[in-house]
């Protein structure tokens, strides 16, 4: 099911910081009512709002398209103890915020002034009734919780099974619909990649900041980035969860666009106010040698091919993929990593696409047919690793571009930056809505991040097959192509090659 994930839409006020630069905060999370859609964000005025959210839920539900929305319970507008005084700390300071050893003070682990006090039951009551309105008044699909490391701190530690946890998982409302964690806040500990309960998907940082190192040109990143490709089980198979707790991305709102990560090698947030202090230093970015805007043609070619490396990364690994809305077009925020106070040009959609706009976007409709028309590629359970249904043939194997299969030595090269990966169709050992196993193509993926050509030769077994090229990124375009029996495959300099045969 495709879906949409909306940024905060719940009423927010503009903190008083930017008011005083002319800003505004155009990211939305700084809420202030649960409970009310943004009346902003109405085109026929603010006493339109809710009818027209619903109108909008409608719409895309009849498009096949789930709504989710990104919430912010971790805190509120009334900021610092500095920061107005608008609702919650007016009607009862203690109960709703954790207070610092000084309680004139707020203990912090958003960033933005205050947390809110999720161990009180008041809170806990405000947050799943504010959860179960949109889900059975405004029918919206599920949630994405902002920084919900701080929701989980029963006390002061992150605790999993804290009460947060236990009133959503018994709730016959909430515990139906789709349930992710941003899985960090900016407290002691408050990164938890991988330790959410069941029923939990996870924004998976492991997986965006292992595939920008390994597109980046990163040594020692091929192990990692094998165990991302195949689901991430070493982060949610030992809580019994599937390859679908993994939500992989490379880009998000927050930090580069995909443009701007092959673009820009350092943030240039000036246009913000706060002399470029703002956003983080950690990117894990390439410029491809020139930072920014460049009318040098080699280097706009590589920018587009890195793009088209990172989608087709994105788009065939196990999990979900989350695409950032804009990177399917090449948008850029010229180097703004920070963009939450640019309500302008620089962060609006321009759907006046250029030519080769125009090229990435049909690439990146190829790699979603290819993905959808393909059960191999959305498998509901991890690879076993071995033969299965009494064949001596494994579910997925590893080859390096010499054609044999990875060792451990292979593994731990430090230099190794090509590798392939094969999917065996025959394998899923997973049946349909009538019971009838599944089977599909079997697929190789060849991936260079080599600055040079790779020849990489095919293992024994598959070579008498007759194969197909599904893409090659060094090319934009997404047309299949017959190749027959092969031995080796020319796979170019920074390069996804996908290749098929009957199973």
């Amino acid at each position: 099911m495709t879906a949409a994930e909306l940024m905060p839409i719940h009423y927010h006020i503009n903190d008083r910081f930017l008011v005083e630069r002319g800003r505004t905060n155009y990211w939305g999370y700084n809420t202030l009512g649960f409970f009310a859609p943004d009346p902003r964000y109405a085109a026929a005025g603010p006493n339109w709002a809710v009818q027209e959210f619903k109108s909008m839920v409608r719409t895309l539900h009849a498009a096949g398209i789930e709504v989710i929305l990104d919430v912010v319970y971790n805190h509120t507008a009334e900021a610092d103890h500095l920061g107005p005084t608008l609702s919650m700390r007016g009607v009862d300071n203690a109960a709703y915020y954790r207070l610092g050893t000084d309680p004139r003070h707020y203990v912090d682990f958003t960033g933005c002034g205050n947390s809110l006090n999720v161990s009180h039951p008041c809170v806990l009551k405000l947050i799943m009734d504010s959860l179960r309105y949109w889900v059975s008044e405004m029918h919206v699909d599920g949630f994405r919780f902002d920084l919900c490391s701080a929701l989980a701190r029963q006390l002061f530690e992150v605790d999993r099974l804290g009460a947060f946890f236990d009133i959503i998982h018994q709730d016959p409302v909430i515990s139906q619909v789709k349930l992710i964690a941003e899985p960090w806040d900016l407290g002691p500990g408050g990164y938890q990649v991988g330790n959410f309960p069941v029923l939990w998907t996870e924004w998976n940082g492991k997986y965006r900041d292992c595939v920008r190192r390994f597109w980046k040109g990163d040594g020692g990143t091929v192990a990692e980035l094998a165990t991302r490709l195949s689901g991430s089980s070493d982060l949610y198979q030992k809580t019994s969860r599937k390859p679908s707790a993994s939500l992989n991305f490379v880009t998000c709102h927050d930090g580069f666009t995909l443009c701007d990560l092959v673009s820009y090698q350092y943030k240039h947030n000036e246009v913000n106010g706060e002399n470029n202090r703002d956003g983080t230093d950690q990117n894990d970015s390439w410029n491809c040698g020139v930072e920014g805007p460049t009318d040098d043609k080699s280097i706009t070619a590589l920018r587009r091919r890195q793009q088209r490396n990172f989608l087709a990364t994105l788009l065939l690994s196990q999990g979900v993929p989350m695409l950032l809305a804009g990177d399917e077009l090449g948008r850029t925020q010229l180097g703004n990593n920070n963009a939450y106070c640019q309500d302008s040009p620089l962060t609006w959609l321009n759907w006046d696409l250029a030519s080769d706009q125009r090229e990435l976007l049909d690439f990146v409709r190829g790699l979603i047919r290819l993905r959808t028309q393909n059960p191999v590629f959305r498998r509901r359970h991890f690879f076993q690793g071995r033969p299965i249904r009494g064949l001596e043939v494994k579910d997925i194997y590893w080859l390096t571009p010499a054609g044999t299969e990875m060792s451990d030595q292979d593994w731990n090269t430090g230099y190794a930056r090509c590798l392939g990966m094969g999917l065996v169709g025959s394998q899923i050992d997973e049946t349909d809505a009538q019971g009838e196993p599944i089977v599909n193509d079997s697929f190789l993926i060849l991936i260079n991040a080599n600055d040079d050509r790779v020849s990489f030769r095919l293992a024994a077994r598959v070579q008498d097959q007759n194969w197909e090229l599904m893409f090659d990124t060094s090319s934009a375009k997404m047309t299949p192509q017959i190749l027959g029996r092969l031995a080796e495959y020319p796979l170019q300099a920074r390069s996804v090659a996908v290749l098929t045969h009957k199973s």
